[in-house]
Protein backbone atom coordinates (compact mmCIF):
# COMPACT_ATOMS: atom_id res chain seq x y z
CA UNK A 1 0.00 0.00 0.00
CA UNK A 2 1.46 3.35 -1.04
CA UNK A 3 1.88 5.99 1.67
CA UNK A 4 0.94 9.67 1.58
CA UNK A 5 1.72 12.58 3.90
CA UNK A 6 -0.52 15.65 3.64
CA UNK A 7 0.21 18.82 5.60
CA UNK A 8 -2.67 20.88 6.95
CA UNK A 9 -4.94 17.88 6.48
CA UNK A 10 -7.32 18.18 9.41
CA UNK A 11 -9.81 20.35 7.49
CA UNK A 12 -10.71 21.91 4.15
CA UNK A 13 -9.00 20.82 0.95
CA UNK A 14 -6.36 18.86 2.86
CA UNK A 15 -9.01 16.75 4.57
CA UNK A 16 -10.93 16.21 1.33
CA UNK A 17 -7.70 15.17 -0.39
CA UNK A 18 -6.92 12.72 2.40
CA UNK A 19 -10.39 11.22 2.14
CA UNK A 20 -10.21 10.78 -1.63
CA UNK A 21 -6.76 9.19 -1.51
CA UNK A 22 -7.79 6.87 1.30
CA UNK A 23 -10.80 5.83 -0.78
CA UNK A 24 -8.38 4.96 -3.59
CA UNK A 25 -6.47 2.62 -1.29
CA UNK A 26 -3.52 4.76 -0.19
CA UNK A 27 -2.42 4.87 3.45
CA UNK A 28 -2.73 8.52 4.36
CA UNK A 29 -1.03 10.39 7.19
CA UNK A 30 -2.89 13.57 8.07
CA UNK A 31 -0.47 16.16 9.46
CA UNK A 32 -1.76 19.11 11.47
CA UNK A 33 -0.44 21.61 14.00
CA UNK A 34 -3.09 20.69 16.56
CA UNK A 35 -2.83 17.05 17.61
CA UNK A 36 -6.43 16.86 18.80
CA UNK A 37 -7.81 18.30 15.57
CA UNK A 38 -5.75 15.79 13.64
CA UNK A 39 -7.08 12.92 15.75
CA UNK A 40 -10.63 14.20 15.31
CA UNK A 41 -10.18 14.29 11.53
CA UNK A 42 -8.87 10.72 11.50
CA UNK A 43 -11.74 9.57 13.71
CA UNK A 44 -14.19 11.11 11.27
CA UNK A 45 -12.65 9.18 8.38
CA UNK A 46 -12.56 5.95 10.35
CA UNK A 47 -16.21 6.38 11.33
CA UNK A 48 -16.88 6.52 7.60
CA UNK A 49 -15.15 3.17 7.10
CA UNK A 50 -11.71 4.41 6.05
CA UNK A 51 -9.24 2.65 8.33
CA UNK A 52 -6.10 3.34 6.25
CA UNK A 53 -5.48 6.74 7.85
CA UNK A 54 -3.48 8.07 10.77
CA UNK A 55 -2.76 11.45 12.37
CA UNK A 56 0.62 13.04 12.89
CA UNK A 57 1.34 16.27 14.73
CA UNK A 58 3.42 18.71 12.69
CA UNK A 59 3.77 22.48 12.50
CA UNK A 60 5.38 23.33 9.15
CA UNK A 61 6.71 26.63 10.54
CA UNK A 62 8.66 24.81 13.26
CA UNK A 63 11.67 22.82 12.06
CA UNK A 64 11.89 20.86 15.30
CA UNK A 65 8.24 19.87 14.93
CA UNK A 66 8.90 18.66 11.37
CA UNK A 67 11.92 16.65 12.51
CA UNK A 68 9.87 15.09 15.31
CA UNK A 69 7.12 14.16 12.84
CA UNK A 70 9.71 12.65 10.53
CA UNK A 71 11.16 10.54 13.36
CA UNK A 72 7.67 9.39 14.32
CA UNK A 73 6.82 8.49 10.73
CA UNK A 74 10.07 6.58 10.25
CA UNK A 75 8.99 4.24 13.05
CA UNK A 76 5.87 3.40 11.04
CA UNK A 77 7.01 3.33 7.42
CA UNK A 78 10.19 2.67 5.46
CA UNK A 79 9.06 4.54 2.36
CA UNK A 80 7.05 7.70 1.67
CA UNK A 81 5.52 7.65 -1.80
CA UNK A 82 3.74 10.99 -1.90
CA UNK A 83 4.19 14.32 -0.12
CA UNK A 84 1.47 16.93 -0.51
CA UNK A 85 2.45 20.38 0.78
CA UNK A 86 -1.05 21.68 1.43
CA UNK A 87 -0.72 23.70 4.64
CA UNK A 88 -1.26 27.38 3.99
CA UNK A 89 -2.62 30.64 5.36
CA UNK A 90 -4.04 33.68 3.59
CA UNK A 91 -2.84 36.32 6.07
CA UNK A 92 -4.60 39.53 7.02
CA UNK A 93 -6.28 41.47 4.23
CA UNK A 94 -5.97 43.81 2.43
CA UNK A 95 -2.40 43.10 1.36
CA UNK A 96 -1.57 45.83 -1.14
CA UNK A 97 2.16 45.67 -1.75
CA UNK A 98 2.62 49.36 -0.94
CA UNK A 99 1.10 49.08 2.53
CA UNK A 100 1.17 45.41 3.60
CA UNK A 101 2.72 45.05 7.05
CA UNK A 102 6.06 43.26 6.87
CA UNK A 103 5.07 41.11 9.85
CA UNK A 104 2.02 39.94 7.91
CA UNK A 105 4.15 39.20 4.84
CA UNK A 106 6.69 37.24 6.89
CA UNK A 107 3.97 35.18 8.57
CA UNK A 108 2.40 34.24 5.24
CA UNK A 109 5.76 33.27 3.72
CA UNK A 110 6.72 31.34 6.84
CA UNK A 111 3.86 28.91 6.30
CA UNK A 112 3.24 28.96 2.56
CA UNK A 113 6.84 29.00 1.33
CA UNK A 114 9.41 28.26 4.03
CA UNK A 115 7.08 25.70 5.60
CA UNK A 116 6.78 23.75 2.34
CA UNK A 117 10.52 23.98 1.66
CA UNK A 118 11.68 22.73 5.04
CA UNK A 119 9.05 20.00 5.13
CA UNK A 120 10.18 18.78 1.72
CA UNK A 121 13.84 18.88 2.69
CA UNK A 122 13.21 16.73 5.75
CA UNK A 123 11.16 14.10 3.92
CA UNK A 124 13.27 13.83 0.77
CA UNK A 125 15.24 10.84 2.20
CA UNK A 126 12.03 8.84 2.75
CA UNK A 127 10.71 9.86 -0.68
CA UNK A 128 13.92 8.73 -2.39
CA UNK A 129 13.14 5.16 -1.30
CA UNK A 130 9.89 5.12 -3.30
CA UNK A 131 9.59 3.61 -6.77
CA UNK A 132 7.78 6.73 -7.94
CA UNK A 133 8.29 9.59 -5.46
CA UNK A 134 5.77 12.39 -5.94
CA UNK A 135 5.69 15.91 -4.48
CA UNK A 136 2.63 18.09 -4.98
CA UNK A 137 2.81 21.73 -3.91
CA UNK A 138 -0.63 23.25 -3.47
CA UNK A 139 -0.44 26.69 -5.04
CA UNK A 140 -2.94 29.20 -6.45
CA UNK A 141 -3.73 31.09 -9.66
CA UNK A 142 -2.87 34.18 -7.63
CA UNK A 143 0.72 32.95 -7.77
CA UNK A 144 0.84 33.09 -11.58
CA UNK A 145 2.82 36.11 -12.80
CA UNK A 146 1.41 35.57 -16.30
CA UNK A 147 -2.17 35.80 -15.05
CA UNK A 148 -1.27 38.84 -12.94
CA UNK A 149 0.02 40.53 -16.10
CA UNK A 150 -3.14 39.75 -18.08
CA UNK A 151 -5.69 42.50 -18.89
CA UNK A 152 -8.32 40.09 -17.56
CA UNK A 153 -6.66 39.97 -14.12
CA UNK A 154 -9.16 39.80 -11.27
CA UNK A 155 -9.10 43.10 -9.35
CA UNK A 156 -9.90 41.21 -6.13
CA UNK A 157 -6.36 39.85 -6.26
CA UNK A 158 -5.18 43.19 -4.86
CA UNK A 159 -6.34 41.92 -1.48
CA UNK A 160 -3.94 38.96 -1.69
CA UNK A 161 -0.52 40.38 -2.62
CA UNK A 162 1.22 38.66 0.31
CA UNK A 163 -0.58 35.38 -0.29
CA UNK A 164 -0.03 35.56 -4.05
CA UNK A 165 3.67 36.33 -3.81
CA UNK A 166 4.16 33.43 -1.39
CA UNK A 167 2.57 31.11 -3.95
CA UNK A 168 4.79 32.57 -6.69
CA UNK A 169 7.77 31.69 -4.52
CA UNK A 170 6.34 28.20 -3.97
CA UNK A 171 6.02 27.78 -7.74
CA UNK A 172 9.66 28.80 -8.14
CA UNK A 173 10.59 26.13 -5.59
CA UNK A 174 8.63 23.59 -7.64
CA UNK A 175 10.47 24.45 -10.86
CA UNK A 176 13.91 24.49 -9.28
CA UNK A 177 13.45 21.29 -7.29
CA UNK A 178 12.05 19.50 -10.33
CA UNK A 179 15.08 20.62 -12.32
CA UNK A 180 17.41 19.43 -9.56
CA UNK A 181 15.79 15.97 -9.71
CA UNK A 182 15.20 15.94 -13.47
CA UNK A 183 17.28 12.78 -14.00
CA UNK A 184 15.56 10.82 -11.24
CA UNK A 185 12.20 9.13 -10.69
CA UNK A 186 10.78 12.18 -8.89
CA UNK A 187 7.62 13.89 -10.14
CA UNK A 188 7.32 17.39 -8.67
CA UNK A 189 4.51 19.78 -9.60
CA UNK A 190 2.42 22.71 -8.42
CA UNK A 191 -1.36 22.60 -8.52
CA UNK A 192 -4.15 25.07 -7.85
CA UNK A 193 -7.45 23.77 -6.47
CA UNK A 194 -9.25 26.81 -7.87
CA UNK A 195 -11.45 29.23 -5.94
CA UNK A 196 -12.57 26.78 -3.27
CA UNK A 197 -14.74 27.56 -0.26
CA UNK A 198 -12.36 27.28 2.72
CA UNK A 199 -11.27 29.23 5.77
CA UNK A 200 -8.73 31.04 3.56
CA UNK A 201 -11.53 33.02 1.88
CA UNK A 202 -14.17 32.85 4.60
CA UNK A 203 -15.92 30.12 2.56
CA UNK A 204 -16.65 32.53 -0.31
CA UNK A 205 -15.13 30.19 -2.91
CA UNK A 206 -17.29 28.82 -5.70
CA UNK A 207 -15.95 25.25 -5.58
CA UNK A 208 -16.50 22.65 -2.88
CA UNK A 209 -13.50 21.19 -1.07
CA UNK A 210 -14.23 17.89 -2.80
CA UNK A 211 -13.92 19.62 -6.17
CA UNK A 212 -10.80 21.49 -5.06
CA UNK A 213 -9.14 18.23 -4.03
CA UNK A 214 -9.64 16.53 -7.39
CA UNK A 215 -6.69 18.07 -9.30
CA UNK A 216 -4.43 17.46 -6.29
CA UNK A 217 -5.39 13.79 -6.20
CA UNK A 218 -4.90 13.52 -9.97
CA UNK A 219 -1.31 14.78 -9.74
CA UNK A 220 -0.56 12.73 -6.63
CA UNK A 221 -1.60 9.49 -8.33
CA UNK A 222 0.18 9.98 -11.66
CA UNK A 223 2.04 7.24 -13.49
CA UNK A 224 5.74 7.02 -14.34
CA UNK A 225 5.19 8.92 -17.60
CA UNK A 226 3.56 11.83 -15.79
CA UNK A 227 4.79 15.42 -15.97
CA UNK A 228 7.25 17.15 -13.66
CA UNK A 229 8.13 20.79 -13.10
CA UNK A 230 4.69 22.02 -14.21
CA UNK A 231 1.76 24.02 -12.79
CA UNK A 232 -1.75 22.61 -13.17
CA UNK A 233 -5.40 23.20 -12.39
CA UNK A 234 -8.28 20.83 -13.06
CA UNK A 235 -8.73 22.16 -16.60
CA UNK A 236 -5.06 21.71 -17.52
CA UNK A 237 -1.72 23.50 -17.32
CA UNK A 238 -1.45 26.99 -15.80
CA UNK A 239 1.11 29.54 -17.08
CA UNK A 240 3.81 30.52 -14.61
Amino acid sequence: MKTVLITGANKGIGFATAKQLAQLGYYVYLASRDKQKGNDAVSKLKDGGLLNVDAIEMDVTDLNSIKQAKSELELKIAVLDILINNAGISGEQPQNSSTCAIANLRQVFDTNYFGAVQTTQQFIPLLKKANLPVIVNVSSEVGSLTLHSSPARNSNWDFYHAYGSSKTALNAFTVMLAHEYRNTKFKINSVTPGYTATDLNQSRGTKSVEEGARPIVKLATMEHNGPTGKFFREEGEVPW
